[in-house]
């Protein structure tokens, strides 16, 4: 099987979703089958052409193309560096040669466009994993008016998108509902969640992680925010339950990443004269040591955003065995998961009290932290670790790809797929 994995970012990025699609190429190539990746020659977020535009890593055959002109430098700028991202990847796409299934993500929005052609003009099968849920998110996040001419625009290409796609693989049962409530069939969408790696991610005792001294946080109970700083994340209730701690030597806040909104957090910390530290993203090789670095994770969700986003940070928090305070609504997948695994805290966004008790709880009696650490490690092992994710996605593309074009491609097995959504 050939396999053509489109998407804005790939190794060496830190992106999530190229964190993601490396991860899933390297299994389908350990597994014998062929993987073309058509991603972009700029690092997320910066300007420029960094990256060779053509190279083989691991096995898998990288194209590159275009470049970011603006990075993140504006709302219009972003658009034309998407705009000529999507003319040369579309071009890419049909000078490599034939793939038996492309699977597009979403990034940049709509980039999934090019799955509906390859699968007309050149018979390719065509799987659209739905990353985050556009023109929805732009809406939530006050972008674009809900009812304006370009978002009614924006939703017919993505229902168009995702009624065509021979399989759509969302991320959560929360995502599932929403892209239902769009008139796709129940038995075209696949839930296949996000993953980490408990190889790559192992639990480290403090007096073993590095960080700790690099970083002078002593013994202190660190709450660590780690990831994307993005327009979906609600910050203000963290912000301000580290403000109300910062005379506690017990609590050290670190948060840790890139993105939008992390000079808002970093301006709260400054005049609100709040002790925690900043530091940027740091290289997947250390990412065990830095997910171990903290006590507690926290992983926040704006209410507007549930089914649109599912934050993938909570399960490198489970495979470091942490406990997560997870800022959100209860009913999303990352709430769900974690009072199903029983593995920390869910608090309303607004609810500082509510977060400020679980912060001093959890400083306050290792032994709970040991606890919800421990159930977090067993519900990444049981559910969410890499090879449990990437079997289902080879799996569902043999599926896919093994079916004669006309043929009604058969719904997977739910019991192979283990982190298929169920009903309701």
């Amino acid at each position: 099987m050939r396999v053509l994995l489109l998407n804005q970012v790939f190794f060496p990025d830190v992106a999530a979703t190229a964190q993601h699609a490396h991860d899933l190429a390297r299994h389908l190539v350990a597994h014998g089958h062929d993987v073309v990746v058509i991603a972009s020659r700029s690092i997320y977020g910066q300007r420029g052409a960094a990256l060779p535009s053509r190279e083989s890593v691991d096995g898998i055959e990288i194209h590159r193309v275009g470049r970011s002109l603006f990075g993140k430098a504006g709302i219009p700028t972003r658009l034309l560096d998407f705009a000529l991202f999507y003319l040369a990847a579309t071009i890419k796409a049909f000078a490599v040669r034939r793939p038996d299934v492309v699977v597009c993500f979403t990034t940049p929005p709509l980039i999934a466009l090019v799955g509906p052609l390859m699968r007309l003009l050149r018979g390719s099968k065509f799987v659209y994993w739905v990353m985050d849920l556009y023109p929805d998110v732009a809406v939530a996040g006050g972008l674009i008016k809900p009812t304006s001419v370009l978002t009614r625009l924006l939703e017919r290409l993505n229902r168009f998108c995702l009624r065509t796609a021979d399989r759509t693989v969302v991320l959560g049962r929360c995502m599932m509902q929403r892209v239902r409530d769009k008139g796709v069939d129940h038995g075209q969408i696949v839930h296949i969640g996000v993953w980490a790696d408990h190889r790559e991610v192992n639990p480290l005792p403090r007096r073993r992680n590095p960080y700790r001294d690099e970083w002078d946080l002593g013994d202190r109970t660190v709450v660590m925010y780690c990831g994307n700083f993005g327009l979906a994340n609600e910050m203000e209730t963290m912000c301000e339950a580290a403000a109300r701690l910062s005379d506690d030597d017990r609590v050290q806040f670190v948060f840790v990443g890139g993105g939008k909104r992390k000079l808002d957090v970093e301006r709260f910390l400054r005049d609100r004269n709040v002790r925690g530290r900043v530091e940027p993203y740091q290289s997947r090789e250390r990412l065990g040591a830095l997910l171990s670095c903290a006590d507690v994770h926290v992983v926040t969700l704006k209410e507007a955003f549930e089914g649109l986003v599912v934050p993938c940070k909570l399960f490198g928090a489970l495979a470091a065995g942490r406990p997560v305070i997870f800022v959100g609504p209860r009913g999303s997948e990352i709430g769900r998961v974690i009072q199903e695994s029983n593995a920390g805290y869910v608090v309303r966004p607004g609810d500082v009290d509510g977060m400020v008790r679980a912060v001093r709880e959890l400083a306050g009696h290792p032994g709970i932290r040991r606890r919800l650490g421990c159930n977090a490690r067993q519900a990444l092992l049981e559910r969410y670790d890499r090879a449990l994710g990437c079997d289902a996605w080879q799996q569902l593309l043999e599926e896919v790809a093994s079916v004669e074009k006309g043929a009604p491609v058969p719904e997977p097995d739910p019991v192979a797929i283990g982190n298929r959504a169920q009903d309701g």
